[in-house]
């Protein structure tokens, strides 16, 4: 066999260095027993950029989420455009992450489309109280669905509740959500479950855009944040359902507020003559 030469060995180990990091600090840490959300802990929130150096964005970053979107500092503008998206019913699968549940599609559930890019739907998961505030009140939960880009570029919606009638969606994932409870990394199939499902709102519904972070470790920035403006209802039973779950002897897992740092923040709103 032929001997590839040293300088070629050491060019394809870099290249699948790079290849591999870029795949795994653009996504959300899988394994949550490494942090925690105490705030006093060593594994708490102010100290997960010191757990793993490919955390350190966790303290070092300047564009970090969530964040307070206060209306001093929101530009209202409508040259955003309605939030493009196309769901289907694509296969999933739930798993209990230690702090969240998290329900992953398969591939096949469709995406959402930015400045021209698509954004496939990967991944779907509620954090308690709501991790964004608005005008400086934190809602009792908040519903994030991530996307990704061919080129691994990241997206997400975020959905706000606070207690009231049951959401749909999570009557709709009850069973599957107790199923999980009492078991940890190990991911329980749903069969096809349907983004449409999800309340979104209709073509005119108002947002706040602006550039943040994933909310878990490793923190990657550069991530494409839509927060849906309306603030919909989720049942208390529900909201217990989703922390008793996960019995992480934390009452919330919501990151702590990040400084905005002079960063943008839009709010769409479509003119009079958009329908």
């Amino acid at each position: 066999m032929e001997k590839l030469p040293t300088q070629k060995v050491i060019c394809s180990f870099f290249i699948a260095f790079f290849l591999l990091s870029v795949s795994t600090t653009s996504q959300e840490v899988e394994d949550e027993s490494e942090f925690n959300y105490d705030r006093n802990s060593l594994k708490g929130p102010y100290n997960w950029g010191k757990i793993r150096p490919e955390w350190r964005m966790c303290s070092n970053g300047t564009m970090q989420s969530p964040i307070d979107m206060l209306n001093e500092r929101v530009k209202v503008v409508s040259h955003l455009g309605i939030l493009k998206r196309d769901y289907h019913p694509s296969n999933a699968t739930l798993v209990n992450r230690g702090h969240d549940i998290s329900l992953k599609w398969g591939g096949g559930a469709g995406y959402i489309e930015i400045n021209g890019t698509q954004y496939e739907l990967k991944q779907c998961h509620w954090h308690s109280p709501s991790e964004h505030s608005i005008n400086g009140r934190r809602y009792d939960l908040e519903f994030h669905m991530v996307h990704e880009s061919k080129d691994q570029r990241v997206a997400v919606i975020g959905i706000i509740f606070k207690i009231g009638r049951s959401d749909p969606f999570l009557s709709e994932m009850k069973e599957h959500i107790e199923a999980v409870a009492d078991t940890r990394e190990e991911e329980r199939v749903v069969g096809m479950v349907d983004p449409n499902h999800i309340r979104i709102g209709n073509r005119n519904s108002k947002y706040y855009r602006y550039i943040g972070s994933l909310t878990i470790p490793p923190c990657t920035q550069d991530v494409v944040w839509t927060i849906l403006s309306k603030v919909r209802t989720v049942s208390r039973e529900q909201l217990d359902l989703l922390r008793d779950a996960v019995h992480d002897d934390s009452e919330t897992n919501a990151r702590p507020l990040q400084p905005v740092n002079q960063r943008p923040v839009k709010l769409y709103r479509p003119q009079d003559h958009e329908d």
